[in-house]
Formats: structure tokens, sequence, C-alpha cells
């Protein structure tokens, strides 16, 4: 039963990396305007509070790269809620390295977390989906659409997260499925401290942000959530394959 033009009050949403930033605003975003959220995320503390004082926000621990885990998520929603109307596949993790330098203890964590997870959850998740006529939202990020040295296989997973952004957008329409993602730029988020970089290394990764955001600051994880939840909702309904990016104009300048 197509149910796109469902009420956001009745929709179901399942978000990853939903323990802190763009993640957790989603989330709480999601729930503000009336929608069940399925918070998911690998560290329990963070998420419930995520959930704090957001009675819409149920918490999941879950690695969404242990073998079974996309189908734990899933079938975890639809056990509660009998349906599926939004998959967010928000979470990633960074390991800085120069080529030359890297090895597969910082590669393959990225490329299980960042590409195959996002894969294998969106598969898992298809039949709830194709029911409700759901959307798929990828979080990408603007500054792979550059030249990102020392992050060139985050940069590198984010960009094949985009491609695979239009290719589903294709294959799924006949099944009434929306594919799209957001590209954000400089957030604050905790990200940095996440990688484990220096107070004097964050310092100065944030002066190049700045350097190259046209808008002169750093954006806040609402502002990423609300493109989200626009994009998502059923008003949006003839948009799909799109990568929108929210990076106070980092991208084209």
């Amino acid at each position: 039963m197509d149910t796109s033009t469902a009420p956001q009050s009745r929709r179901i949403a399942v978000v990853t990396g939903a323990g802190t930033g763009i993640g957790r605003a989603t989330a709480r975003a999601f729930a503000a305007g009336g929608a069940q959220v399925l918070a998911v995320g690998r560290r329990a503390e963070p998420l419930h509070e995520t959930a704090a004082g957001h009675p819409r926000i149920t918490p999941l621990t879950a690695d969404i790269t242990a073998e079974g885990g996309p189908e734990r998520i899933v079938r975890t929603a639809r056990e509660a809620h009998g349906r599926l109307d939004v998959l967010v596949n928000n979470a990633g993790i960074v390991r800085g390295g120069a080529l030359g330098a890297l090895t597969p203890e910082m590669i393959d964590p990225q490329i299980a977390t960042n590409l195959i997870a996002p894969i294998l959850l969106a598969q898992a998740a298809l039949p709830l989906l194709e029911a409700a006529g759901g959307v798929i939202v990828n979080v990408s990020t603007s500054v792979g659409q550059r030249a990102w040295p020392g992050s060139s296989v985050y940069a590198a997973t984010k960009t094949a997260l985009e491609l695979l952004t239009r290719s589903w957008a294709v294959e799924l329409a006949p099944r009434g499925i929306r594919v799209v993602a957001v590209a954000p730029g400089a957030i604050e988020t905790p990200i940095g401290e996440h990688q484990g970089l220096t107070p004097e290394r964050r310092a100065a990764v944030r002066e190049w942000q700045l350097a190259h955001t046209p808008l002169g600051r750093i954006g806040r994880p609402e502002e990423v959530a609300r493109a989200i939840t626009q994009l998502a909702s059923p008003e949006a309904s003839f948009t799909t394959g799109v990568v929108l990016p929210v990076d106070g104009g980092a991208v084209v300048a």
C-alpha cells in the first residue's frame, strides 16, 4: 500500500549514528514532527541522551557492521511498529591518513561502516519501505566532492554513497521508494574528537573549514536535520536521486 503521503505523525523512521551530532538532531527532528523514531548506535549512553525527554524516540544499541546487524534493526522496527517509512543512513567514521601510511585497520572500518552497512541495511529494509512507499536518506559529505588529502578513504566512501543514491533512485522508483542524500559541510559535531584529533589539530581543521565556507561560519546539526526531514517528507514526494549540499556554499566556492 502506498502511504507516501501519510502525515508525519503516522511515520516510522530509523536513524543510524543517532547518539551524537547530525544523527541525534535528526532523530529529535523526526520525533518533534510526530514520527516514531528508532535511534540506532553502538553506544547505549549517548542513545539514551538522544532519547531523553523525547518519548517518540526508542534507543537501539546495535552495530550496523556486525553480522546480522542490519536484519536485527529492521526486525526491531517491524516488531515494534509493523512498518518503516524512512531509513536515514547517517552512521559514519573517519580514520585519517595519507597514501603510504594507510593500513587495513584504518581502511576496513570506514568501508564497513560508511559504505557496506548502508547497502545491507537498505537491502534488509526494502520490503517494509516498499509497503510504505518509503524513503532512504543517505548522509554524505560535501567535502567529498573535492580533493580531501589525508582523508581520501572517508571521502571515497561518501562519494560512493552518492552514486548509490542516484542508482537506487532509478532502481527503486518502480517500487515506489524514493532515495535522496544530504551532503553536509563543516558542522559542529564531535567527529574530530571521535577521530582522535588533538585540540590543536581540531582548531586547525576549523580554521581551514571557515576559510573555505562562503557563509563564514560552522553549521549546526539541526540545520542538516532540517534538510533531511524536508527531503523525507511527503511534500517532497516528486524528489528522488538528489544530493543536497548543506555546507554554507563550500562546494561551489
